[in-house]
């Protein structure tokens, strides 16, 4: 009852601060924007039959109507992205490209922006979903406890991104070089933006065999979402023979997958030898 009180009080003390104000003559105490009443009093005419000091009110005439602002250019997101993926010559400049590139909103909200990590030239290209918390910190895909698992599955079949040969190398990206705010999925149109760059990356890159790893890289590079249908199934996209595989970050909430993942590396491993 305290409180309500004091609210009350509050209340009906700015009332009548606001009433007190008003009947000094201060008609407008509230808006969006701070009034120049010198400037006001000069710009409206004087009401009719009024007179300024001992002459007769000259007639003003009406003033011309402000010209209306030219619209702003309209801007295509992916356009842009198109033309400074293309102008790219190596990886070095794309990267330099896709940090310069000013349309996308994740970009305002990330630390980092993060490009790649691994052996240039590598036979295996993974392409993962985003940047999580981990990797934004430092600037490299796929650091975190996804990472680790990883790196665990790939040395299995005797790949790593660490190995300086391009036969047993990894390279490894995303396809956005920003984390989401709370690691959400990235909008449809925040993919589009970055396809571009991502399919300059696997141009440059120039990988035998490019893995997708998730529904946000099968989005970019197949068209296509549905992971657990498509994993497993090599398809070709980009010039490119593609193998879809479930993330690591979904091997941890469902280990029951391991299996299956397996299976695809035991197939990727067979790819390569062949």
């Amino acid at each position: 009852m305290g409180i309500a009180s004091d609210i009350l009080a509050d209340w009906d003390a700015a009332r009548a601060a606001l009433e007190w104000l008003h009947e000094l003559g201060g008609i407008d105490p509230i808006g969006d924007a701070p009034v120049n009443r010198y400037d006001l009093a000069e710009r409206e005419a004087p009401a009719p039959g009024r007179t300024s000091g001992c002459a007769p009110e000259a007639r003003r005439a009406p003033a011309a109507p402000a010209p209306a602002p030219e619209p702003a250019p309209q801007v295509d997101p992916v356009a842009e992205a198109e033309r400074a993926a293309r102008a790219a010559p190596g990886l070095e400049a794309l990267a330099e490209a896709m940090a310069a590139y000013p349309h996308c909103e994740l970009k305002k909200g990330a630390r980092n922006t993060v490009f790649c990590d691994g052996r240039p030239g590598a036979r295996v290209m993974i392409v993962g979903e985003a940047p999580g918390r981990d990797e934004d910190l430092e600037g490299r895909p796929f650091v975190g406890r996804a990472g680790q698992l990883l790196d665990r599955m790939f040395a299995a079949i005797g790949l790593g991104r660490a190995s300086p040969d391009a036969e047993r190398g990894l390279y490894i990206t995303n396809v956005m070089p920003w984390r989401p705010p709370s690691n959400r999925d990235p909008a449809p149109e925040e993919i589009a933006m970055m396809v571009p760059f991502l399919r300059r990356h696997v141009e440059l890159a120039d990988p035998e065999i490019v893995v997708v790893m998730g529904n946000t890289p099968a989005q970019a590079v197949l068209r296509q979402r549905g992971i657990t249908r498509l994993r497993g199934h090599w398809t070709e996209s980009w010039g490119k023979p593609v193998l879809p595989m479930l993330h690591p970050a979904y091997l941890l909430r469902n280990p029951g997958a391991k299996r299956e993942t397996w299976a695809d590396l035991l197939a990727l491993q067979a790819r390569l030898r062949g």
